[in-house]
């Protein structure tokens, strides 16, 4: 480092100091600028470079809002970012003639709270009325109450399932956005006057003024709503083993099943209270390895019928069911997210739902078989509820990702306790006719093909690595894979009439013994990771001939994953 560029950071590094309301942040930026300014060594070195990474640039926010590490700094998130991204929100919803309501809601994550009162003071301030959630509430509940009360927009101050060093910034629009997230050109809009905003001292802070919404307000509508999704005659006898994964999802889980009639499920002890250290998993994902252990563990004390597993923040949900001895906890298995996908779609047909059935190009294709065959309404859908949650005339959307959207009348985005009530309902069903989840599966199959998926997903620490790798598919794209065919090689940054431009790469297959396969190469919008989405279909004459396709489409998978990795480099 040059000494002008030395003193360059150190400039920018004491400006962000002087304005930053946090003692916390403050103690922290401090600590490192007297680090770096000390005798040159190692600690030294290492301030700077820590220096360097958090004053790169500022958190940019895109569609998926603010997301990132906390931290001292604008590459990270703290309270000076989250103000000026409160005042820059601010400043759109009263140039866009939308002024109104913005209703606040937060998870149990570090700083969520603070984050989620001072979004209220700057709108207050702005001459908003700013609403905030009861206390750390389901992602869900947020976006049911932008729709329940006539908001201009929402904020759900949450990073999901990242990692526990993480927080987020979500911002849902209303009026006639209906309560979905944001999609361009918002989201530019929005950062453009969050770049306007000048020093935070220009930024006026209300100490009062905004409403605290009581669990009457908006918690009581919300749990009559989603106990609705499931018929009041349907069988209820069902044993479920639930975890909420350390997050904010035990509470709203647990009353929604006591309204909608179902027995008390269990609870995994270990990860039963909001714990923002997440202390029993790495991370803090359903999907991810590992974050299931103590659910299987338990469900081999208890043989519950199925699991069930709610993200941190309970927009997700993941689904396990028996596939051995359930009193052992190797004898359970994670459904993958379009077999619940399926499932829940073939239970809403069951039950004569009307509208449009849409998911993402990255998950299966089986929805759009079963959509055909009921007469419904298809499409598909950029990844991300912010494009689902638009599509006309929609009934059921979902995401390979966990992601089920099964009332959007009520919340328009991902939930993942109505979704939870909906599989209980289905799961019920089955038990009282001798059958299971894995038998509907199995029917399904045999109608439509064996759509079998699985993802190569890679965790990067450089992001350049994931450049690299779709700069070498895009200038040498296989032609065959796992023994099949390309028929075609679409790059998705292109756009079309039916999909916005994105970075992704799109492949089709085709060749013996299958009727149909896919693959989607593309960078992850929330997390460091390239993500590589595989789907083979092959046929079955019958529930009989299911085994021998099982052990095709594993092979296939398998042969694509190695394949794909060769030829992306990584």
């Amino acid at each position: 480092m040059t000494a002008h560029h030395d003193g360059d950071l150190l400039s920018r590094a004491r400006t962000w100091l002087a304005e930053d309301p946090d003692p916390e942040t403050r103690e922290e930026l401090s600590a490192l600028l007297a680090a770096a300014e000390g005798d040159p060594n190692s600690v030294s070195e290492k301030a700077w470079a820590e220096l360097a990474d958090r004053f790169s640039g500022t958190l940019q926010f895109g569609t998926a809002g603010l997301r990132g590490e906390m931290g001292a700094g604008p590459m990270r998130m703290n309270r000076a970012v989250v103000i000026r991204a409160a005042a820059g929100l601010a400043a759109y919803l009263k140039r866009g003639a939308t002024a109104g309501l913005v209703v606040v809601g937060y998870d149990a994550r570090h700083n969520s709270e603070a984050f989620a009162r001072d979004t209220a003071a700057v709108m207050v301030a702005q001459g908003l009325k700013a609403a905030l959630l009861p206390g750390p509430l389901p992602t869900p509940v947020l976006a049911f109450a932008v729709r329940h009360f006539g908001a201009a927009a929402g904020v759900a101050v949450t990073a999901s399932h990242n990692p526990p060093r993480d927080n987020g910034y979500k911002v849902y629009l209303g009026g006639d956005f209906g309560g979905s997230q944001i999609v361009p050109p918002h989201d530019a809009g929005i950062a453009a006057e969050i770049d306007a905003v000048g020093t935070l001292d220009e930024v006026p802070l209300a100490v009062e003024g905004w409403e605290m919404l009581s669990e009457a307000d908006v918690l009581e509508p919300y749990l009559t709503r989603v106990a609705s999704v499931v018929d009041a005659h349907a069988p209820r006898d069902l044993d479920v083993v639930y975890t909420p994964m350390h997050g904010v999802g035990r509470g709203t889980f647990l009353a929604a099943f006591e309204r909608a009639g179902f027995p008390a499920p269990t609870v995994v002890a270990a990860q039963g209270d909001p714990d923002p250290a997440f202390p029993t998993v790495s991370f803090p994902n359903p999907e991810e390895p590992g974050a299931m252990d103590l659910a299987f563990a338990t469900a081999a004390e208890r043989q519950p019928d199925i699991i069930i597993a709610n993200d941190p923040d309970a927009d997700r949900l993941a689904v396990a069911i028996p596939s051995g001895d359930p009193g052992d906890a190797s004898g359970w298995r994670m459904l993958r997210g379009d077999e619940v996908g399926a499932l829940l779609a073939a239970h809403l047909v069951a039950k004569h739902a009307k509208g449009t059935f849409a998911t993402t190009i990255v998950s299966s294709s089986l929805l759009g078989r079963i959509a055909e065959s009921a007469g419904l309404g298809y499409e598909e859908t950029l990844t991300g509820f912010k494009w689902l949650s638009r599509v006309d005339g929609l009934r059921y959307g979902y995401e390979e990702a966990l992601g089920y959207c099964v009332d959007p009348d009520a919340v328009r985005d991902k939930d993942g306790v109505s979704a939870a009530l909906l599989m209980a309902e289905l799961a019920a069903t089955l038990k009282s006719q001798g059958r299971s989840l894995q038998d509907l599966l199995d029917d399904l199959a045999a109608t439509h093909g064996l759509h079998a998926t699985d993802q190569l997903s890679v965790r990067v620490a450089d992001l350049r690595v994931i450049a690299d790798a779709m700069a070498r598919l895009r200038e040498h794209p296989p032609v065959r894979l796992a023994g099949l065919h390309v028929d075609s090689a679409e790059d998705l940054e292109a756009g079309s009439a039916a999909l916005p431009p994105t970075d992704g790469l799109r492949y089709h297959l085709s060749g013996e013994g299958v009727s149909g396969a896919r693959v989607v190469v593309r960078p992850s919008g929330t997390e460091p990771k390239l993500k590589c989405y595989l789907e083979v279909v092959v046929p079955v004459g019958g529930v009989a001939e299911l085994g021998a396709a099982r052990e095709r489409a594993t092979a296939l998978l398998t042969s694509l994953k190695t394949d794909l990795a060769t030829a992306a480099g990584i």
